[in-house]
């Protein structure tokens, strides 16, 4: 009888053994090709045993930091912080950063994809533990540096998303959207969290984090809530309400699906020129180096954007079952894809950039980066060009150097915003700091 934790190198050593066979072959698509409007998909190739390639955590050493694109420079705006996630920049230019992780699982049950998941998420460094906290920064002298780092609430439950409006600051954790009173200038929130309404959570609660995004008017909020699996392997009774965009009423907490059939949407932001909502969207894994391109996209009310039964529009999953060829039909196809794997997690919008000309109009989208991938995908920031509300063009590396030469991750990229003089402040969940990328 083998014991467990021989089974567990035996399991490890065909993964590994297996990414390393195929890992010198070359990417059926070329570098680019799975970016823009219109990417080239090549045919599904589904494996029992899922390419597990991850950079392994590393961390950047004492002098060290990331690569920004020419004609812009990068500082650490804090450093020393626990896992950190996602950004909010208050009015008065306080800058939120919430210290989180998934928090604590309770399904038992056992298979191969969730053993290798375990693993890669081990070997990334984002098996930590949660500080479940907010922390807010404060730059003083507006050198571009935070002066203040303070716990501005804590206790919450894998907290992510935030969001103020008419003077009440909404955060999403991941099983429910909570509220607190909030004045300029204030340090630390004691008020206990008023619940809005509870989020789909659970047992498994596959895709744990929730953004929450207020409309212009403050009348309705707006809360991602990712897929309970892959593709629906653990059947769709466990899918109701997430691999969505919920609506919310913030003075009653009545809910709704605004959009759904979006795998794992994350960061929201609203186009400026538009006035559209905008999503980052992680899709799905385990059918090939180039499938599925993550992408940021519009969101239409009533919208289906084919999880799990299509993929990028019409082109049908065969492993989701049953089939559901009338939600097929009816299946969008996103606006921009984002390259395969990147787990393409922050969006914000240029219309407060201070970076210059270049980057004046269009998105910029924080890449975690890949696991399910031969060759590194992501692991950067980059800048999507707009024209009239609209992606055009090819992106541009905004922020890299994320990898080093052993292709070990000195740090990933999650969460973007722009502080109050318009510098890109980007959160770096391996690396413990936040990055603040200004115009030379």
């Amino acid at each position: 009888m083998t014991c467990p934790a021989t089974l567990t190198s035996l399991l490890l050593l065909v993964a590994l053994s297996v990414t390393a066979c195929v890992s010198a072959q070359k990417a059926t698509i070329a570098n680019g090709e799975g970016y823009g409007p219109h990417p080239k998909l090549p045919m599904p190739r589904p494996t029992l045993i899922p390419t597990v390639n991850v950079a392994e955590a590393k961390r950047w050493p004492n002098g060290t930091m990331p690569k920004a694109a020419k004609g812009l420079r990068v500082n650490i705006f804090a450093s020393g912080l626990d896992h950190p996630r996602w950004l909010y920049v208050l009015p008065n230019g306080d800058v939120l950063v919430a210290e989180t992780n998934a928090p604590a699982k309770h399904d038992d049950g056992f298979s191969l994809r969730k053993f290798f998941m375990t693993q890669a998420m081990k070997r990334a460094g984002a098996a930590t533990q949660s500080a479940n906290r907010i922390t807010l920064l404060r730059d003083t002298d507006g050198d571009g540096v935070a002066d203040i780092s303070r716990p501005f609430i804590e206790g919450l439950n894998s907290p992510f998303g935030m969001s103020l409006s008419k003077g009440t600051l909404y955060v999403a954790a991941t099983d429910s959207l909570v509220a607190f009173p909030y004045a300029s200038g204030q340090m630390q929130v004691t008020t206990k969290p008023r619940k809005i309404t509870d989020l789909p959570a659970g047992d498994i609660n596959h895709h744990w984090t929730k953004d929450v995004i207020a409309s212009r008017d403050g009348r309705k909020l707006y809360v991602t809530v990712g897929s309970n699996s892959n593709v629906g392997e653990n059947g769709m009774p466990a899918e109701r309400g997430r691999a969505s965009v919920l609506q919310v009423d913030p003075s009653t907490g009545k809910t709704r699906i605004f959009a759904s059939g979006l795998r794992n949407p994350n960061g929201l932001s609203f186009e400026p020129a538009s006035g559209a909502l905008w999503v980052a969207v992680n899709e799905r894994d385990e059918i090939g180096d180039d499938l599925v391109p993550d992408y940021i996209t519009s969101v239409r009310d009533g919208g289906f954007y084919g999880w799990p039964y299509s993929y990028y529009g019409q082109n049908v999953d065969t492993r989701a079952k049953p089939s559901r060829p009338d939600l097929v039909a009816r299946a969008l196809k996103p606006d921009y894809a984002l390259g395969s794997h990147t787990a393409s997690l922050g969006l914000t919008f240029a219309r407060a950039s201070s970076l210059g000309s270049t980057y004046r109009d269009g998105a910029f989208v924080g890449q975690h980066g890949s696991w399910n991938r031969r060759q590194h995908s992501g692991y950067k920031v980059i800048y999507v060009p707009f024209r009239n509300g609209k992606p055009v063009g090819r992106p541009k590396d905004v922020l890299t150097g994320f990898l080093d030469q052993d292709n070990k991750a000195r740090g990933r990229p999650v969460g973007v915003t722009f502080d109050r003089s318009g510098s890109l402040l980007v959160a770096d969940d391996v690396g413990n700091v936040i990055w603040r990328v200004s115009r030379k």
